[in-house]
């Protein structure tokens, strides 16, 4: 049996349009709480403290023997001997030899160190070894020491993000990515302020990281940073753009409710706008519609109407109306359902949502109109979303920011 570590990593996901839609309409129908994640960062694997959370046993084990050169005719997998010098899991599961065989295909150093990890004993079945660095295995062997959860546990792994060993810098950022907002936020006194700016400049950082640098900016910049941001949003370099999502809540964090004006122009308004940045811009107006109280929400409210204005678009910000009980905006929304043709057809499951979800009495009388004139819309909407959504009851972390 070949264990899978981290040395397999999940590839990226891909955006599909068409499917958009169908996820925005779904938001409508999910209890939101405090965000329980960095807002923008996507883990790319398992961390380490997950992967070892699920093992029987992890050592750290040296290569002493290569696999033999394979006879002719034999297609079974190579096994290598190594020596077990550190127990950090499961030391009843290790054997009284120290010595180990597993499935390794490299051609390393004897006596370099590997960290290997086993599962179902009493014969476990021993990982692909991972080649670590001193300052690798000094890491890992921390791990178990750390606190579950909070900015303590956080401020270990900002030690390490960017780090010269990008596995290592891997990891710390899929914990950031994994942590608790709220933990980020309780992190705000020991961020390295001039660091995250250094890192957010730098072109050469994955868009993913920037994210999360441009996330904890928001926890610990001020008005200072507001030339520098404008400037990357104004950028015509997509590269200086890059995690475009995060750089407006960021923005607009450190701005307040002054700075929609300018996304509204650069994202929201411009039907020029790129599809990918108009959608930037929307999640970052969502992010602060479900999670904070900076820019109050008939203001971001106000901020989405501009999309209803384009129909092959509106559909990613109906759900959010309905969410934020602004029903203000049906007759809009009963043109665009009427109006819609082969582009924005998929407007129409969501104008029904928004309307089951409108408490106006007049709301059930013209679902029963738009019936009539597509009834097979009206029915996608009762059999894909059975449920009116729940009440956003999301309580703002501003007040966290400010205090930390």
């Amino acid at each position: 049996m070949l264990l899978l570590t981290k040395t397999t990593l999940a590839s990226p996901a891909r955006k599909f349009r068409g499917l958009i839609p169908l996820m925005m309409v779904a938001v409508l129908f999910a209890a939101t709480g405090a965000l329980a994640a960095c807002p923008f960062c996507a883990a790319v694997s398992q961390t380490f403290s997950e992967e070892i959370d699920t093992m029987d046993t992890v050592v750290v084990a040296q290569l002493v023997k290569l696999p033999p050169k394979p006879k002719p005719g034999d297609d079974s997998a190579p096994k290598a001997t190594f020596r077990i010098s550190t127990v950090i899991k499961g030391g009843e599961h290790v054997p009284k030899s120290k010595l180990i065989q597993t499935i390794y295909f490299g051609r390393a150093k004897l006596n370099s160190s590997f960290l290997v990890m086993g599962v179902d004993p009493p014969q476990v079945m021993w990982s692909t070894p991972l080649p670590m660095s001193k300052r690798g295995l000094a890491y890992v062997s921390k791990l178990k020491t750390l606190p579950q959860e909070g900015a303590a546990r956080l401020a270990f792994f900002q030690d390490y993000l960017e780090d010269s060993d990008e596995m290592l810098a891997r990891d710390a950022y899929d914990e950031f990515a994994k942590a608790p907002y709220e933990s980020v936020i309780a992190l705000k006194s020991k961020m390295d302020h001039d660091q995250l700016v250094a890192w957010i400049k730098d072109q050469n950082v994955p868009a993913s990281r920037r994210r999360l640098y441009l996330t904890m900016l928001g926890v610990c910049g001020g008005k200072n940073d507001l030339p520098f941001l404008e400037s990357l949003l104004r950028s015509k370099d997509r590269r200086a753009k890059a995690g475009l999502d995060a750089l407006i809540a960021c923005y607009l964090t450190l701005k307040g409710p002054d700075g929609l004006g300018l996304v509204e122009d650069l994202y929201l308004k411009n039907k020029k706008a790129d599809y990918a940045d108009t959608y930037a811009a929307i999640m970052a107006v969502r992010f602060h519609g479900n999670s904070a109280e900076i820019i109050p929400r008939q203001r971001l409210v106000k901020a989405l109407h501009h999309m209803l204005e384009r129909p092959q678009l509106a559909d990613l910000v109906i759900p959010d109306l309905a969410r934020w009980d602004d029903w203000s905006q049906i007759d809009r929304l009963v043109k665009l359902f009427k109006e819609a043709d082969e582009k924005s057809s998929w407007v129409k499951v969501p104008v029904i949502n928004y309307l089951r979800a409108c408490p106006k009495p007049e709301a059930a009388e013209i679902i029963k109109e738009l019936e009539k004139l597509d009834p097979a819309a009206v029915k996608r909407a009762n059999t894909f979303f059975p449920y009116k959504p729940a009440k956003d009851d999301t309580k703002s972390n501003a007040e966290k920011v400010k205090a930390s």
